[in-house]
């Protein structure tokens, strides 16, 4: 049988991922569509139990299937290497989010999904928002302002908190906005975080303008040699990203007490990441900034503390 050129990149570029993620044949039924996300969510994200024990019952296999199209998208994005074969999955996948769209779901994802979009009634623009900043990987790897970098965080990370919120019953420009603050607040700490490991895969998040105003070069992060004024660079960016987290804390008390108990958890966690680099003394180039398995229990005492303070839930 003949193929084209974009048929053998699609098939090369499934080659490099689990099986599981190719498109089946014959769609499975809704159960077992839920089944393979929740299997999904659960073996590849280890704060998803913890996430989990705060929500709704009803929510959960919800979750489940917006995690496991954020999973899969990112994935075809990042762990193909290379762009072109990435870009071939990524269009066929916004192809099967349109079908999906259209009700002819064939993936577990989309089965799963189209039953969430329909219960939750969700837009498709912020599950192809995701897409195109998962397409910008293959080609932007360097950000000239800070304006720029946010920017790819209204595609990257923003649409994830709109998601939710969705999920959860609002739909509202105010809690959006607050949202949009918090999750591009989680972009940036884990940016900061990942200074060193970014550069590894090709890619810079601190904005050139900074870098410059600061004196801080390519070379320096790649001879991972530590400066008064990259210390100086990433006090600038930790800044930054701290504001914006403080920006969105208001969403905490704007929605109902389950989601306001992640909505907690993750904004505190995303500060703590934040301190400790501080606690390094912003040097990120020696290794990883980490949150200690303490630090971690205290959260998830406070959440699991505001949870039982709140009341049973409903």
């Amino acid at each position: 049988m003949v193929t084209t050129p974009q048929q053998d990149r699609i098939e090369r570029g499934w080659a490099a991922l689990p099986p599981e993620y190719r498109i089946p044949e014959r769609a499975p039924a809704l159960e077992e569509a839920r089944d393979w996300c929740r299997r999904l969510a659960e073996s590849h994200y280890e704060n998803f139990h913890v996430a989990s024990w705060f929500l709704p019952r009803r929510l959960r296999p919800h979750f489940h299937s917006i995690y496991a199209y954020c999973r899969v998208s990112d994935d075809l994005g990042d762990e193909v290497g290379d762009p072109d074969l990435s870009l071939a999955l990524l269009d066929l996948w916004g192809a099967e989010l349109d079908a999906c769209y259209r009700g002819e779901a064939r993936h577990p994802v989309f089965v799963a999904l189209a039953e969430t979009i329909r219960a939750c009634n969700i837009p498709q623009e912020p599950f192809a928002d995701l897409l195109v900043a998962f397409r910008q990987d293959q080609t932007v790897n360097r950000f000239p302002t800070m304006a720029d970098l946010l920017g790819y965080c209204r595609y990257s990370a923003n649409p994830v908190g709109r998601i939710v919120l969705y999920a959860c019953g609002y739909r509202d420009a105010e809690r959006f906005a607050l949202s949009d603050q918090t999750c591009s607040a989680l972009q940036l700490a884990n940016f900061w975080q990942d200074v060193a490991v970014d550069y590894g895969k090709g890619r810079i998040y601190l904005p050139i303008e900074d870098m410059q105003r600061f004196g801080v070069d390519e070379q320096t992060i790649a001879a991972r040699r530590f400066t008064p004024q990259f210390r100086e660079l990433m006090g600038l960016e930790v800044d930054h990203a701290r504001r914006m987290f403080h920006a969105g804390l208001p969403l905490v008390g704007m929605v109902d007490r389950e989601l306001a108990v992640d909505l907690d958890l993750f904004s505190r966690g995303g500060l703590e990441i934040l301190r400790a680099i501080e606690r390094q003394d912003y040097n990120v180039l020696r290794a990883r900034p980490a949150i200690s398995k303490p630090r971690k229990a205290a959260l998830l005492v406070r959440a699991l503390a505001r949870r039982l303070f709140a009341g049973n839930p409903a």
